[in-house]
């Protein structure tokens, strides 16, 4: 990608993992010129930040727990304080923090805690973020927003993920109305929707059914990246309250048993 977002500044959640989408997100956009500002659960962003600064991009990071109101407030006012503002947010983080894995339960055994569990991880996180960048964004006139959602939810689902779905879902739900409602405000809202996508954290059963895929593999960090950093560039602002799908095609499968 050409050096389009030179003198921007990118928010990424979500990017404590070296293989993971957050991370690949980050290079495409500091490749296009954006300096960053990183944030994951864990410690271990402060390596995800070392490897981009090795990497040639200007970055700032921090670790913090994106469902803590305060503490989301608070990080959002820190990123501002480093370059003075944040033009594009991409809301990456979910499904699991490190040491905590995602619960995988059916619904009907499913506690109202685990529930509340994982829309804080997966939805929570999303409109704390957006909240405290938006008003920045709405005084300059200017702003990127894509939340990373998925195919799981808004085109398919799994055994055991309805909470994780109904996230998704309400993520894209969310995009459509907050676009109308920033739209004359020179700020776009879209959603990229991954499929089977290979990272660190694919379990061996998402590894074989990736195999089923149209495409004949499991997508890549880095294409999903692709999709995200368009719609976060300055060429995408004619596509607001959308979703982009991501999936090599597997969701468009009718005959799951040729």
């Amino acid at each position: 990608m050409s050096e389009t977002m030179v003198g921007q500044v990118a928010l990424v959640s979500g990017a404590g993992s070296e293989s993971g989408i957050g991370m690949a997100i980050a290079r495409q956009l500091g490749e296009a010129g954006a300096r960053l500002i990183v944030t994951a659960s864990s410690a271990r962003i402060a390596e995800r930040v070392e490897e981009l600064r090795a990497a040639g991009y200007a970055v700032e990071g921090r670790a913090l727990d994106l469902t803590d109101e305060a503490a989301v407030i608070d990080f959002v006012q820190w990123a501002e304080a480093r370059w003075g503002r944040i033009d594009i947010l991409v809301n990456n983080a979910g499904m699991t923090m490190q040491g905590s894995p995602e619960p995988l339960v059916e619904l009907a055994r499913m506690s109202l805690a685990e529930w509340n569990l994982i829309l804080a991880r997966n939805l929570t996180t999303a409109f704390l973020l957006t909240r405290e960048v938006l008003p920045g964004m709405q005084q300059r006139r200017y702003g990127r927003i894509v939340h990373v959602s998925s195919a799981t939810g808004t085109r398919a689902g799994n055994r055991g993920e309805s909470g994780y779905s109904a996230a998704k879902a309400a993520m894209v739900g969310m995009n459509m109305s907050l676009a109308l409602e920033v739209a004359g405000q020179g700020i776009t809202v879209n959603a990229v929707a991954p499929g089977w996508i290979e990272t660190a954290s694919s379990l061996p059963e998402e590894v074989q059914a990736a195999t089923r895929v149209p495409v004949g593999r499991a997508g890549r960090p880095a294409e999903v990246a692709a999709a995200a950093a368009f719609l976060a560039s300055p060429a995408a602002s004619y596509i607001t309250g959308e979703y982009l799908v991501v999936d090599g095609g597997n969701s468009r499968i009718e005959n799951k048993g040729a």
